[in-house]
């Protein structure tokens, strides 16, 4: 459970020369491995495939994902904020740009998921040379690569629709030029090579690595996402654009693309192999809260279907796995980039299963308050009790309270709290929202430098349910789509929904939201439902105010909540663009609509 996929960087290149010695000539590299030994190698092929599991992108780029969508705003900016205006074009793609200085998102776009590709399409046609000890060992890689290849175009139908389907390497004398196949051949070509990579792959084993659960799971996300409304919406959004069977179905039966979604996720479930971790219906609200917290705090767990162990060497610090650098309190010497927004924490239910709302007096005065479990296991908020703070904070707060607000003494004077962009420990890179993440943060990591040890999950079974139940409300079977949703909430301490039709997709798609925040699945969702213009309105946040007695305790907060980010939707953020540059190389390709 434990074995992890380090980048090994190979280097296939032919040695050569410009010496006339012939023995110069006939020299074996020492510094890389030429094409041919890599080839002849068993091991040195695993290595290359090891490779090409870092072209999935790395948890950073993940929370980065969620600064672009209701759940988070980035304190940095780092050009995050152009893109909740939607102002991308052909020539600016901002923290997508593969060009920009820390490049967040190339693992996800066109040039760097296009290098994984090939590096996928040079395996598949060098493998058969390879002088495997055994045919299981062969198979074992041939699916993980053919697993992987899926993965990439799954990534690309995701953010552009259809693109040219690839899959052979070129030489300097082919022709590089290459039409979009349509949105519907791509996803019918992925679902293929996942049935493919299932037939080759073990279902058990290291789950760092695919295994037939995996792509049975990632078959699930491509048939639902196709089957959602932006894809079968003829493109009426993109004012009469000439191409409508690049970004979706132009034909066919959308109640036969939910089925196929249905059965998707059923595969995995049949596979008798995954289930919910944690209390199935836990005693206490304590107890809900631990069991969400603690899936994300172990190195595998029942419920974990591929997992993606952070590497130490790609990015530095940029992809440290220890996420309370990023997204935890300034108090705490962390960073708090990806702070969540308003909408997120709102959107957590009181614990009886009602909205939670600001204008609700009740609420407003204690908006923490009986809360839904897993907002306490996910939320940092003003009052909330944290681990320790570091060794040179603890005299300023010894219990570990979080402080986001401002407060004022006996005297008059106002001070601010510990973890605002104005408190005394770091004054540079708090949240503006006033919250901070918990989820993913292991509370035994005191430290911004000492890196978590603990994988991320790429796909875990809480997903495939919801898929399934998703596919269930959209084919009129709500009871059937009741017993999965309720399930997940019964782990999290939560009363079941009972809800039917329009009423019923509404309480999914908050249940959504909610169990799988921060995990890379909002930006698509927003997007595949067409809620994005809902999804774009003002990032909010929360300000808070208090009183000190003369001991300097705070003795009362009131909370109100705030606009903190403008934000801006436009259609043509349904996909993104293709780069200019990649246009004029390929007089072949057209453009997404709008842009």
């Amino acid at each position: 459970m434990k074995k992890r996929i380090y980048p090994i960087l190979i280097a296939l290149a032919l040695a050569g020369t410009t010496s006339c010695d012939k023995d110069m000539l006939e020299l074996t590299p020492l510094d890389k491995y030429s094409d041919a030994a890599v080839w002849q190698d068993p091991a040195l092929v695993e290595t290359f495939v090891n490779n090409i599991y870092l072209g999935i992108p790395s948890p950073f780029h993940t929370i980065m994902l969620a600064n672009l969508v209701d759940e988070a705003h980035f304190n940095a900016d780092w050009e995050t904020g152009n893109m909740t205006k939607s102002q991308i074009t052909p020539s600016y793609l901002g923290v997508f740009d593969d060009g920009f200085w820390v490049s967040h998102q190339r693992y996800m776009t066109w040039n760097g998921t296009y290098k994984n590709i090939r590096a996928c399409n040079l395996f598949l046609e060098k493998i058969e040379t390879v002088p495997f000890n055994s045919q299981a060992e062969k198979d074992r890689l041939i699916g993980e690569v053919t697993f992987l290849r899926a993965y990439f175009y799954h990534r690309l139908a995701s953010l552009y629709g259809g693109v040219p389907i690839i899959t052979n390497t070129y030489t300097l004398t082919d022709d590089f030029t290459a039409p979009r196949n349509t949105y519907e051949e791509l996803i019918t070509f992925i679902s293929q090579e996942l049935d493919k990579a299932a037939e080759l792959l073990p279902a058990s084993g290291d789950k760092a690595r695919a295994t037939k659960g995996a792509a049975l799971a990632l078959k699930s996300r491509v048939l639902l996402y196709a089957a959602s409304d932006l894809h079968n919406s003829n493109a009426s959004w993109a004012g009469g654009y000439a191409h409508p069977e690049l970004v979706g179905y132009t034909s066919g039966d959308q109640q036969a693309q939910w089925q196929a979604a249905k059965a998707a996720a059923k595969a995995v479930m049949d596979l008798n192999m995954y289930s919910l971790f944690g209390e199935a219906n836990p005693t206490s609200a304590d107890a809900a809260t631990a069991n969400y917290a603690n899936i994300f705090l172990n190195n595998g767990n029942s419920e974990d279907i591929f997992l993606q162990f952070n590497d130490n060497l790609r990015n530095s610090n940029w992809d440290a796995p220890n996420p309370g650098l990023f997204t935890g309190p300034n108090g705490w010497h962390n960073w708090g980039e990806s702070a969540p927004i308003g909408q997120l924490v709102d959107s957590y239910e009181m614990s009886d299963g009602t909205k939670f709302d600001w204008s609700n007096p009740a609420h407003k005065a204690n908006p923490y308050e009986n809360r839904d479990p897993r907002f306490y296991a996910s939320i940092l908020y003003e009052g909330a009790l944290w681990r320790p703070r570091p060794a040179d904070v603890i005299g300023s707060d010894p219990l570990g309270i979080v402080q986001v607000g401002s407060y004022t003494r006996p005297d008059g004077t106002v001070i601010p709290g510990l973890d605002t962009r104005k408190g005394p420990i770091e004054d540079w890179n708090g949240s503006y929202t006033g919250y901070y993440l918990r989820k993913f943060i292991d509370p035994k990591v005191d430290h911004q430098y000492i890196k978590q040890t603990l994988p991320f999950r790429r796909f875990r079974y809480a997903e495939i349910l919801l898929n399934y139940a998703e596919a269930c409300i959209n084919l009129g079977e709500y009871e059937e789509a009741l017993t999965y949703i309720n399930q997940i909430r019964a782990r999290s301490g939560m009363p079941p929904v009972t809800e039917t039709g329009e009423a019923l997709m509404e309480r999914y798609r908050n249940e959504r939201y909610i169990e799988l925040a921060y995990e890379e699945h909002r930006f698509f969702d927003v997007r595949r439902w067409m809620i994005a213009p809902q999804a774009y309105e003002d990032a909010e946040g929360v300000n808070v105010t208090g009183k000190l007695n003369a001991e300097g305790s705070i003795i009362s907060r009131t909370f109100a909540p705030i606009v903190i980010q403008d934000r801006e939707w436009n259609p043509r953020f349904y996909f993104l663009p293709i780069e200019l540059d990649e246009m004029n190389r390929n007089d072949k390709l057209v453009q997404n609509p709008l842009y």
